[in-house]
């Protein structure tokens, strides 16, 4: 199984507002294994509170977290994060593993 980087085009996290910011919720502590299809444009859910994780459903709303763009540049398998604590969004960089 390979994990393919190419693509990769995260945008940080994006929080609005002024204090009391949601923190995002592990959706679960291992990655998800996706099947990407090259071209195609994924919106990961950030909050945790997606319905069809990994990937955002709206849930996110009032948060003031927003999905983060990743757009697969080749076919391949991805791991995205399930525990929303990567320092490299969207995708897993073991973090869960400390957690």
């Amino acid at each position: 199984m390979q994990i393919h980087m190419a693509g990769y085009n995260a945008k940080a996290v994006q929080r609005e507002g002024k204090g009391g910011m949601a923190d995002p919720i592990p959706a679960r502590k291992t990655p998800y294994c996706v099947r990407v299809e090259a071209g195609r444009t994924y919106f990961w859910c950030a909050c945790g509170r997606s319905r069809k994780q990994p990937f955002c459903d709206g849930s996110h709303s009032g948060t003031g977290l927003t999905p983060v763009q990743y757009r697969a540049e080749e076919a391949g398998e991805v791991w995205f994060c399930g525990c929303k604590a990567t320092r490299r969004a969207p995708l897993c960089d073991g973090t869960h593993k400390t957690l």
